[in-house]
């Protein structure tokens, strides 16, 4: 099997299991406890929030932990709007390929009365500063913009953009989950008020996450019932797991220097294997993009026979979100780049990373070539733009 998904999940490292199995066996008690036992544990959580607080260039009384990164996306906007509401601002601005837990919490404030802004995206998947300078308002209360795209993993500029809000005190937000563990986070050098991360994307565990938000701002709970994480989150923290979390972005966090450059190798010798294929164009900037990203759109084809052919060639890999994978829509990810409906439907996600080889990037590029031609091969409208019926759409 040839795995190259990471974008839906990544494989936990033998480092975390190992963090994780110790924390099982020996740390079991609950950190709220006031003995001894379950005191050990709360050092742990405290350790582990140590830990991931130098990773992003927090402090660690500014992170909270929650289950991924759909909990702390859904916390950090409906907080934010709280915050702009009690100073009489409702007006947020976002963009129109944010993953669906930021588009479906803004869905949810605007039937609450908030006016969303969703700003264009260019053809090369990337957001500029002046779109965002320019939508900002008086009532602009809160402006969130993902760190790096989940589907064609373009990189946004978020320092440049947390400039731009910290100079007109509004409170910026980024979701950072496929941007955590592969690309260098400062929050207080790019200016970010609040961010969410997610453990299963960096070789965590499932379940786990991390809400980080800047000191002094007041966040809405969105489940009550206990103390913990401060008053913030209640239910018993699963210390495994957050320990487990800690681990992994240490790991990769101090190797992403060494592995980037591993993948970025791989990334490139896949990108130029795809392009050979006729009808094909990648999706998003070339250079500008999460290291083992690759999103491909090929015409003529539907992205779900794709990849259940590849599938059976023991290859791993999606159309698109992971969260979208039982929708026969279109990406909304392409269509806000620009696609139409029906280069959208023919599209392929691989995501690797530094366990990839070079001969798996060959199977990958061979195997791709053959479906795709079979595909091309069986279908009536293929048959109708070699004969000139239809025209082409992509050159």
């Amino acid at each position: 099997m040839i795995y190259a998904d990471n974008a839906a999940t990544t494989k936990m490292s033998n480092s975390a299991i190992s963090a994780m199995l110790k924390c099982m066996e020996n740390i079991w008690g609950n950190p709220s406890s006031l003995y001894n036992f379950g005191q050990k544990a709360a050092e742990h959580l405290n350790q582990a929030r140590e830990i991931i607080a130098s990773c992003i260039g927090a402090n660690a009384n500014e992170i909270y932990f929650t289950s991924g990164g759909s909990e702390s996306d859904n916390q950090a906007l409906i907080s934010a709007a709280k915050i702009g509401l009690r100073r009489g601002k409702k007006h947020i601005i976002s963009t129109a390929f944010e993953h669906h837990a930021i588009l479906h919490t803004l869905k949810k404030l605007e039937r609450e009365g908030f006016d969303i802004e969703l700003l264009d995206v260019h053809e090369d998947g990337i957001i500029f500063p002046e779109q965002v300078a320019n939508a900002i308002r008086d009532d602009t209360c809160l402006v969130t913009v993902m760190f790096a795209n989940n589907e064609i993993g373009t990189i946004q500029p978020i320092g440049e953009i947390g400039k731009i809000c910290r100079g007109k005190n509004i409170l910026f937000h980024t979701d950072a989950v496929q941007a955590a563990g592969h690309l260098p986070i400062d929050v207080q050098a790019q200016n970010i008020d609040m961010l969410s991360i997610s453990a299963h994307k960096f070789h965590g565990a499932k379940g786990a996450g991390v809400l980080y938000s800047r000191k002094g701002l007041r966040l809405t709970n969105l489940i009550e019932g206990g103390a913990q994480e401060r008053g913030k989150r209640a239910g018993t923290e699963n210390v495994p797991a957050i320990v487990a979390m800690a681990t992994a972005l240490k790991d990769a966090c101090d190797n992403m220097t060494v592995n980037n450059n591993k993948i970025l190798s791989l990334r490139e010798k896949l990108i130029d294997g795809l392009e050979k294929i006729p009808h094909s164009s990648l999706n998003g900037d070339r250079k500008n993009r999460l290291p083992g990203n690759v999103n491909f759109c090929f015409e003529g084809i539907e992205g779900e026979s794709l990849l259940l052919l590849l599938d059976d060639k023991g290859i791993c890999a999606s159309s698109g979100s992971a969260c979208t994978s039982g929708s026969l829509d279109p990406s909304h990810v392409l269509l806000a780049i620009g696609r139409p409906h029906e280069i959208a439907h023919g599209s392929l996600r691989l995501s690797i990373d530094e366990n990839n080889s070079a001969e798996e990037i060959d199977c990958i590029i061979k195997s791709v070539g053959e479906v795709v031609e079979y595909l091309r091969s069986i279908s009536p409208l293929w048959k109708d733009k070699i004969i000139g019926k239809r025209e082409f759409i992509l050159k």
